[in-house]
């Protein structure tokens, strides 16, 4: 039996005018077919306590990806000294989490399709707990790698699945919509890594002189904590993503969620019990090894390849800038662990804070495009300027960190925040999970480039490693210059 259509449906429904916020308070919206599910979220979203506690937890992962990969940031230098490295195996010990990422996000995003959101969420944090315990004790430098490769597939699982998460607990237009959603991931990455900053900065003014060389152990190991503490949390408030049920054939399960978890007065109608007993198109379902090459459809092609433009380009600036801000400020700059702490802390916790903010609460206004365009090109003028200073000295110290914090502030707010939103919502349900994936590992793979070269650039060129770091930028703003695609409110799962 054929389900409706789904703007008739609704027509019959007056719920369609909510009250108290609510789809359908008076009368409930009436669910056919996974389209009604899919309309019904796009037009209201979901609401109360519960769905902003699976939003939380969906940025909690955020914050832990963030934390683990910059809890090494600072350390680096002692973990040369202590492990005698040279500048590639510093490199390496870098770019480690890079590599278990790759993989992580490629079988992480076709997991996520396949086996569903709850399910990976609930599993990820275990990589967390026991990759951070075995860096903080690596007694080499190859079990340290060894764990932060393990920890780098928990980054690479949680990235997927946070994002399919952000995107399909929230409506389409609006207040609280995907795309301010799933910009949220920005401010808390650079919340968490200046938060890392900040338990650096009480440890280095607590710990006693001479045991300084356990700094980064100390450090690393204590994301253990947090991890623990969300995985245990999770498993209270998470659902599964009704949207995912719904392609599933999951009718039933998709409308209880709606219900118990998005606060929506919806039912199931009789026929809707009939088309989920015969759902049989595997295709809808998602999670197929052939949803990598569907990414290059002609319906997907464009947006798959802006979409790694952004990530790629955006990535190689913020692994040369953000991520080694320690390693330019003591090296680059010749300056005292106090302030390469301080300054790390200030450029992360404030400039990339507030600029994740604001990136959130303008790309409805002004859509995900051209403020990525803008966020380049902001970064590109930051670098070329670094490159002019040189070695600063008196007030061209504060000129240089000035730049660094623009930089940070123009990646949190425009590129490094909307990267997520071209992955993410460029893509219907059923290819979320593989498109953030297949973004994310290729992503990974330029990473592992440029933590391993940045290094030995900055060692050979000095200050003059920003003029090619600046070449990132600029070549994302041609790509998005070019590619007229922006998927700001854009309704994907119709276009099926």
């Amino acid at each position: 039996m054929t389900s409706p259509d789904p703007a008739a449906n609704a027509a019959q429904t007056p719920a369609a005018t909510a009250q108290n916020g609510q789809a359908g308070t008076q009368n409930p919206r009436i669910v056919s077919s996974a389209a009604d599910i899919h309309s019904i979220l796009a037009e209201f979203g979901s609401q109360g306590t519960k769905t902003t506690a699976v939003i939380i937890l969906a940025l909690g992962g955020i914050f832990m990806d963030a934390y683990d990969f910059s809890s090494l940031a600072f350390g680096i230098t002692a973990i040369q000294e202590q492990f005698g490295l040279n500048g590639f195996m510093t490199g390496l010990v870098n770019a480690s989490i890079m590599v278990g990422a790759v993989i992580g996000a490629l079988f992480g995003g076709y997991l996520v399709d396949r086996f569903g959101r709850y399910r990976l969420f609930m599993a990820d944090m275990v990589f967390f707990v026991v990759a951070a315990i075995g860096c903080a004790v690596a007694p080499n430098e190859w079990v340290l790698i060894a764990f932060r490769f393990v920890m780098g597939i928990g980054v690479g699982l949680d990235l997927p699945v946070a994002m399919a998460f952000l995107a399909e607990f929230s409506k389409l237009k609006g207040k609280g919509n995907r795309s301010q959603r799933v910009n949220a991931w920005s401010p808390a990455w650079y919340f968490a890594t200046g938060m890392g900053y900040v338990i650096v900065l009480i440890i280095f003014i607590t710990l006693p002189y001479d045991q300084h060389a356990i700094l980064w152990r100390i450090v690393v190991g204590f994301g253990a904590v947090p991890a623990l503490f969300v995985l245990l949390v999770r498993r209270r408030y998470l659902a599964e993503s009704p949207e995912w049920l719904a392609n599933q054939g999951d009718l039933r399960g998709a409308v209880e969620v709606m219900r118990n978890h998005h606060n929506l007065n919806v039912e199931l109608a009789p026929e809707g019990e009939l088309e989920a007993a015969n759902a049989s198109d595997s295709s809808a379902k998602g999670g197929r090894w052939s949803g990598f090459a569907e990414l290059f459809s002609p319906r997907y092609r464009v947006r798959t390849i802006v979409a790694l433009c952004v990530s790629v380009f955006s990535t190689f600036g913020y692994n040369a800038v953000a991520y080694g801000t320690p390693l330019i400020i003591t090296t680059l700059f010749h300056q005292t662990p106090l302030i390469t702490i301080i300054a790390s802390l200030v450029i992360n916790l404030g400039f990339g804070t507030l600029g994740g903010l604001l990136g959130m609460s303008i790309v409805n206004r002004f859509g995900t495009r051209r403020i990525t365009l803008f966020g380049f090109v902001i970064q590109a003028l930051a670098l070329g300027t670094l490159a002019i200073v040189g070695i600063p000295n008196g007030a061209l110290l504060l000129v240089a960190v000035a730049m660094l914090a623009a930089f940070v502030f123009a990646q949190a707010g425009g590129p490094g925040a909307n990267l997520m939103n071209y992955a993410t919502l460029s893509y219907p349900t059923r290819l979320r999970g593989i498109g953030i994936g297949f973004n994310q590992s290729v992503l990974r793979a330029f990473s592992i480039v440029s933590l391993i070269m940045f290094p030995i650039l900055a060692a050979s060129l000095g200050t003059g490693v920003f003029w090619i770091v600046a070449c990132a930028p600029l070549a994302g703003a041609i790509a998005v210059g070019i590619v007229a695609w922006d998927p700001t409110a854009k309704d994907v799962e119709h276009e099926d």
